[in-house]
């Protein structure tokens, strides 16, 4: 099959496209005919191994799996022992942990769910990664009917879900993104919208109940200001390119869970939950109408590595997709 592939750490001048023997699924595990896969951040800290805790899961001097890709859309070609729930022909969505930017990919069937009926299989691998993330986000903030939530990032890949997450939810949503992209999340369902590049991050006068900040870089004290004093802040990713060791994650593992031992206010990171039932619930809030992956553009599977490129230095609107099958 072919595959985007590195044999070690470093840019996407690490990356090509291979012809690499088929992977075989285990116990537990499901063989996907890959019709198309997401780019997320995650793709890009397993490429380059920064930062470099990531190493201790990842592969210390080299990638343990070489093949890049997390987000999977396609269909089941085959299934392992134990599995009950897919057969081959099945449209499914998910995760795979040993690469997706491939003509097939094996994914742990617990971190599949049937593929939503009513997108295209690009949507869906837009899903997986990102959508898990903003709902965990939502759930980390307890976000209920009639808060105030601003969401910082509201343009970006788990931001254009956590928009409409957090409206479904029936909260205010005041949306923090750039020019480009203020006519996205106005359509997407958000109540104001801040131009973060005219504005910064408002007036600072109003208060909320809830702050979902996916950028990575702000200051804990500036974020906790706006908050309300029994508020929550969510902090979601950690960018690109900063601490070599714990990279912007420094927020969310070590400084915001110190501080909230001495405030009132609760100051929360989260990662993506990767399983069947969150996937489920995606899935059903897409075929109701109120959950619309967004897609920026979608490339071949041979320039994987432009996609990579341009997640990180672009700020697409909402998600990037690789797609490997028309």
């Amino acid at each position: 099959m072919k595959a985007i592939a590195q044999q070690q750490y470093g840019s996407t001048d690490v990356l090509s496209l291979q012809n690499l023997e088929p992977p075989t699924p285990g116990p537990g595990e499901v063989l996907v005919r890959v019709h198309a896969a997401g780019v997320d951040p995650g793709v890009w800290i397993c490429m380059t191994g920064r930062p470099y805790l990531a190493r201790l899961a990842f592969g210390l001097r080299r990638p343990k799996v070489a093949v890049r890709g997390r987000d999977v859309a396609g269909v089941v070609s085959a299934v392992g022992e134990r599995v009950s729930q897919f057969r081959p022909g099945d449209e499914v969505y998910g995760t795979s942990l040993r690469g997706s930017y491939a003509e097939f990919a094996v994914a742990p069937a617990e971190r599949l769910a049937h593929k939503p009926a009513t997108i295209s299989f690009a949507q869906a691998a837009a899903v997986p990664v990102s959508g898990q993330t903003a709902l965990a986000a939502v759930r980390a903030g307890e976000v209920t009917e009639g808060q105030r939530v601003m969401v910082i990032g509201a343009g970006g890949g788990v931001g254009a879900y956590l928009v409409q997450l957090v409206k479904a939810r029936g909260a205010h949503v005041t949306a923090v993104c750039s020019t480009a992209k203020i006519d996205l999340v106005r359509s997407l369902g958000a109540d104001d919208a801040v131009d973060y590049t005219v504005d910064g991050l408002g007036t600072g006068i109003r208060k909320y109940d809830v702050i979902i900040d996916t950028g990575g870089d702000r200051r804990l004290s500036v974020l906790r200001r706006m908050l309300t004093p029994r508020g929550t802040l969510v902090l979601v990713g950690g960018g690109y390119d900063q601490s070599r060791i714990l990279g912007g994650y420094s927020r969310q593992l070590l400084r915001a869970p110190l501080l909230s031992l001495f405030i009132g206010q609760r100051l929360r990171g989260v990662t993506a939950r990767e399983r069947t039932a969150d996937l489920d619930e995606l899935r059903e809030l897409i075929e109701s109408g109120k959950l619309t992956p967004v897609v920026e553009r979608t490339y071949p599977l041979a320039t994987a590595p432009d996609a990579i490129r341009r997640l990180t230095t672009a700020r697409p609107a909402g998600k990037l997709v690789v797609t490997v099958r028309a």
